[in-house]
């Protein structure tokens, strides 16, 4: 799992039957602190995220099969929570 951010929404009117009804987001991986890391990269939203929203994503399909209860799943990347803040316990890693 992995922090990003909701960049925007993927605007698609051919889809696989699995994303009907589902939005697709443009997503950008974040650190603890909300700045960017690494490539956008597009998810499956589960939660009813929405642009601007941190989120965490479920990036292995074994996993997204699991939360979705499905035997099989083309879906790579699922987004399953909205973080509210995200606090690190440095006293903790010493």
């Amino acid at each position: 799992m992995i922090l990003a951010r909701v960049v925007e929404p993927v605007v698609s009117t051919i889809k696989h039957e699995e994303l009907q009804a589902r939005a697709v987001f443009v997503m950008q991986p974040v650190d603890e602190k909300g700045s960017d890391v690494g490539a956008t990269f597009l998810a499956v939203d589960n939660v009813q995220a929405g642009p601007g929203d941190t989120v965490i994503v479920l990036r292995e399909g074994s996993g997204i099969r699991q939360v979705l209860g499905r035997s099989q799943s083309p879906l790579r990347c699922l987004i399953v929570g909205v973080v509210d803040a995200v606090t690190r316990d440095v006293e903790a890693r010493k």
